[in-house]
């Protein structure tokens, strides 16, 4: 089965809606993809809803899985943990997800008040949500856009520069839930925690290991950001640990430097789905 099991859309910090991303995804002749939206759900609802409209058409769609990337903060490391087919109405899974909304409101409106106080930049919060599909996560991007769009900076680039950064007098840090309790969450909730493209953290091996203890069942190995060694690196060492192996391209946006969609071209060996499929069976059973 060829797959993509990290993607996301305009309900966090894509530019394509669910829809959207289902074409796509079908025009790269993808058998299976998972739209893990930051600290969100909402698009699942909605690209299983056009698949079965298109169903319903006789035209050619794809399976699409549970999915989830909550962005957890451990020791001043902002770690991404994946979760995969948990229960969606999991009551401590709902209160996650409310828990990491607030965090993000909270964040953006401290922000937008030192921006207005510090640097003369008035921007709205409405500028902000309204980048994102109705109930969708905002977060940085968002915000260094909205400082653009009103003339603070000359681009997205120079606002993250400036002031989306831990050293600028205007950044606000998220106060989010730890990487082990999004583990621990997820894995109650009958789903597959995954780390996230783990050659972001200097302290990647210690962290897989302590994670299992709260429920950690895999390592995202394969990722654009992966070098052919890193892939490697990581591979063997979830097979030391017992853990599976995930991937996907982590698809934002389209590249515009050369024009290409990039969903579907991380290359992610067919026989990722079949073991992230035998897990959950495992799982299950357990």
């Amino acid at each position: 089965m060829k797959s993509d099991l990290h993607i996301h859309t305009n309900y966090s910090d894509g530019v394509f809606s669910p829809e959207k991303v289902i074409d796509t995804a079908i025009e790269a002749n993808l058998d299976v993809i998972a739209l893990t939206d930051h600290d969100n759900i909402l698009s699942y609802g909605i690209a299983q809803d056009y698949i079965e409209k298109l169903k319903t058409e006789n035209k050619k769609t794809i399976e699409i899985i549970r999915a989830i990337e909550v962005n957890t903060m451990y020791q001043d490391y902002e770690i991404h943990i994946l979760g995969y087919f948990m229960d969606m109405e999991n009551p401590n899974f709902i209160e996650l997800i409310k828990t990491q909304q607030q965090a993000r409101v909270k964040q953006t409106k401290e922000i937008i008040t030192l921006l207005n106080k510090k640097e003369g930049i008035n921007i709205k919060y409405e500028d902000i949500k309204n980048q994102v599909a109705q109930g969708g996560s905002i977060g940085r991007p968002h915000i260094a856009k909205a400082i653009t769009n009103v003339g603070g900076t000359g681009s997205v680039m120079e606002a993250y520069a400036k002031y989306i950064n831990d050293n600028s007098s205007v950044y606000v840090k998220r106060k989010t839930v730890t990487p082990h309790d999004a583990v621990e969450i997820i894995y109650d909730a009958g789903g597959i925690p995954v780390i996230a493209h783990p050659h972001d953290l200097d302290n990647a091996e210690e962290l897989i290991k302590d994670l299992m203890h709260y429920g950690l069942r895999g390592i995202e190995a394969y990722h654009r950001k992966h070098s052919p060694a890193i892939v490697e690196y990581f591979s063997s060492m979830a097979e030391e640990l017992g853990l599976i192996v995930t991937g996907g391209s982590d698809f934002h946006a389209p590249n515009i430097m050369n024009g290409q969609i990039i969903l579907g071209k991380n290359f992610v060996p067919e026989w990722i789905y079949d073991k992230l499929i035998e897990e959950k069976k495992r799982l299950d059973l357990a």
